[in-house]
């Protein structure tokens, strides 16, 4: 049986598919700058309340966000799918920007996982002190100005379409001294600097006719993803002292309703799906569907493409179709913004978003939405949906009773 576990991205450009910029601050200065920013009074313009050195500002409750609602006795539980992506720089293949329009068309919102290093000009990245490695440095290259422009004005749509912006942390370490060989004490470095390049981007680029993004991030950040799914179990106990609600790092775990980890967080998991015309199953994102194609190589045979991406939108169309004529386990998805095998992946994922979206009870929320809609409900009956198996539909009238 082969089954690929999600290995270092592979392309230009390390998580996206552009060049990418990298740097941040010493991490002895990086939580009292995050406490500064928290704390600063801020300036008055209108409605909106700028923050700190202009980076950031509150603008209030988040546009589009829904209510949760606690399961009714009987109700059939809502299909959830989220859709998220690692890195998230608006690069010149512009697809930050594109799927933010089809997420639009199709009623949905997704997680942009922002790598921070991308908003810091290469001329600071000295200012980025990776764990285990020489300030810097970084396992991805650099954005250049314009890509972190262009990412910003994403980041601030973004949000105020009512997506929501959560992280990928910043250097992309995977491996030897990659996050899986990082201490707790490490991780919260790696975290600091990651709040730390968005709070303080209009300092380190000294761009001042830029308008500061539309979100306190010290506030909003609710979880991430590790590079390569890396060291969960000591970033765990970092995020906790963050506050965060969840965590997405899981790799292969089975579709079943999500459960809290130890440290009270959620845990969000890329899971198994049916390959399409395979015997096995398949981590849910681009590149182990890719790892699993051909020689698993990024530029592979052209004359194959068609197949592949076939297969791709099949094999995340079996997984939703198990659960939503099933037990109704949310479905998570993750992605690159890359053009691998001729950009096909993009284009599968593009299908599955027409296609599951709009379908009677379906939400394709993100996962800081689906982290509301599972904290509003009764945890004996979160309990009872997980003794169901992936394709297991009960008499729902009957099933959910408190």
């Amino acid at each position: 049986m082969a089954l690929a576990l999600v290995v270092a991205a592979v392309g230009s450009g390390g998580d996206n598919g552009g060049s990418a910029t990298a740097a941040a601050a010493a991490s002895a200065g990086l939580k009292a700058s995050q406490n500064a920013s928290q704390n600063a009074t801020p300036k008055e313009t209108g409605k909106t309340r700028v923050l700190g050195d202009g980076s950031m500002s509150d603008t209030g409750t988040q546009p589009d966000r829904p209510k949760a609602e606690k399961l009714k006795p009987g109700e059939k539980p809502p299909q959830f799918v989220v859709f998220s992506w690692d890195g998230a720089l608006e690069g010149d293949d512009h697809l930050f920007s594109h799927f933010r329009e089809v997420a639009k068309e199709n009623n949905a919102h997704m997680t942009f996982f922002l790598t921070s290093m991308y908003l810091l000009p290469k001329s600071k990245r000295k200012l980025y002190e990776p764990p285990m490695h020489a300030a810097g440095s970084a396992a991805i290259s650099f954005a250049t100005d314009q890509h972190i422009k262009d990412t910003l004005t994403q980041l601030a749509a973004a949000w105020e379409d009512g997506d929501e912006i959560g992280t990928h942390f910043n250097g992309h370490f995977c491996g030897a001294k990659g996050g899986g060989d990082w201490s707790v004490a490490q991780w919260k470095s790696e975290i600091e600097q990651a709040y730390s390049f968005v709070e303080n981007w209009k300092t380190n680029t000294g761009w001042n006719d830029i308008d500061p993004l539309p979100f306190n991030f010290a506030k909003t950040l609710a979880g991430g993803r590790a590079p390569c799914l890396e060291g969960q179990k000591n970033l765990l106990k970092a995020a906790k002292s963050f506050g965060w609600r969840y965590d997405a790092s899981s790799p292969g775990e089975f579709q079943i309703w999500p459960s809290k980890t130890a440290e009270g967080i959620w845990n969000f998991p890329l899971e198994l799906i049916p390959f399409s015309g395979k015997d096995f199953q398949v981590v849910s994102m681009d590149f182990n569907l890719l790892a699993n194609q051909g020689d698993g190589s990024t530029d592979g045979n052209p004359l194959m493409y068609p197949i592949w991406e076939k297969q791709a939108r099949d094999t995340y169309l079996n997984g939703f179709e198990r659960v939503y004529n099933g037990s109704r386990a949310p479905l998570f998805i993750g992605n690159h913004f890359e053009d691998w095998n001729g950009g096909i992946y993009m284009q599968a994922i593009e299908d599955v978003m027409k296609s599951v979206c709009k379908r009677d009870g379906v939400r394709c929320v993100s996962f800081e939405e689906m982290a509301d809609w599972m904290d509003a409900q009764d945890p004996a009956v979160l309990a009872k949906l997980r003794l169901l198996d992936p394709a297991q539909s009960p008499d729902w009238k009957t099933y959910i009773k408190k």
